[in-house]
């Protein structure tokens, strides 16, 4: 069964589009990656599941709620992880999670049991009692993460959960979420502009560029699809070198560059020895290095450009009132 399924969803501000005929679904206990430059739309197309935003066209479903016709069913469906804090530094991290329990309108008892629960799942239990302004941020988005646990939500979006913390904070805030869907059973969907997170996180990755789904698969089918690895080679006779290999079985490819060659293989590591070999029998060879897939490469041959100079040149749509709230 499927926890969110979304067709032809597509969201304008006046002539500008946010989101464009977006189609997909996510499957219960999944998670999903929407991975792509600030302003690509991700968090356009969340705050719409949300129900923050409605939608200009299409439709989409989430929990089995539709996200105009039944907002207030798909608000008590799911825990929201926004980009920008959400935490009262003066109180205790318990305190923050009780106070938001009871906006929740869970009950006294019940209230306790789930927020020692989600306590101990994000490893905080020991730090509870201390106000929110002495935590480190890990330990601020760790809380986050248990606030958006509280209701026992079916779906969990968190929006550039990793943003802002240093590469070994991102690394255990990742640990966390992974944990969180495994233990808590939670369908999440989060939006991302790092490669690695994408990669070491989610089982399906949407790549999203100028309010569109560009492609939407598994990371590792994902880079299988640009055509194995490419091993680099630098020598003074690349013609030569490509006489000698380009014939060769597990050769899927020979492309000249500025100092020598890159050849397409399956299984780098295991051909560098035989390509090298091969080439030093008819020129010097200088350099040899093995370039494996990446997402980074599969949404430039995508889109044409790296996800840090869409960043830099900016987003392909300009949004003027992401945070807009729902008529509702």
């Amino acid at each position: 069964m499927n926890a969110i399924e979304v067709d032809g969803l597509t969201r304008r501000y006046g002539d500008l589009v946010a989101v464009d005929d977006v189609s997909f679904s996510v499957a219960e206990g999944e998670i999903l990656g929407l991975l792509g430059p600030n302003g690509a739309g991700k968090s356009t197309l969340v705050n719409t599941l949300c129900t923050l935003l409605r939608p200009s066209e299409g439709t989409a479903r989430v929990a089995g709620h539709d996200v105009v016709a039944d907002p207030g069913g798909v608000r008590s469906s799911i825990g929201v992880v926004f980009q920008e804090p959400a935490l009262d530094e003066e109180l205790t991290g318990r305190e923050n999670l009780r106070f938001h329990a009871r906006l929740y309108g869970i009950r006294k008892q019940r209230r306790r049991e789930r927020t020692a629960t989600v306590l101990d799942l994000v490893d905080l239990a020991d730090d509870a009692d201390k106000p929110v302004g002495e935590y480190s941020g890990g330990m601020a988005r760790r809380l986050e993460l248990a606030r958006g646990l509280l209701h026992e939500p079916a779906v969990l979006f968190l929006d550039e959960p990793t943003v802002g913390l240093d590469a070994g904070t991102r690394k255990t805030v990742r640990e966390y979420v992974a944990r969180l869907n495994r233990e808590a059973g939670v369908t999440v969907v989060l939006t991302t502009h790092y490669m690695e997170e994408a990669d070491a996180l989610c089982d399906r990755v949407a790549i999203v560029d100028d309010g569109s789904v560009v492609a939407l698969d598994a990371p590792d089918a994902l880079k299988d699809g640009l055509g194995g690895d490419v091993i680099r080679l630098g020598t003074d006779g690349p013609a030569a070198v490509e006489r000698a290999v380009g014939d060769a079985p597990w050769v899927r490819s020979v492309t000249r560059t500025g100092d020598g060659l890159d050849v397409g293989v399956d299984d780098g590591e295991r051909r560098v020895a035989a390509l090298v070999t091969a080439a030093s029998e008819v020129a010097g060879v200088s350099t040899v290095s093995v370039d494996r897939p990446t997402l980074e490469r599969v949404f430039l041959s995508l889109t044409g450009r790296t996800v840090e100079a869409a960043d830099e040149t900016g987003p392909g749509v300009a949004v003027a009132a992401e945070t807009e709230a729902d008529d509702d």
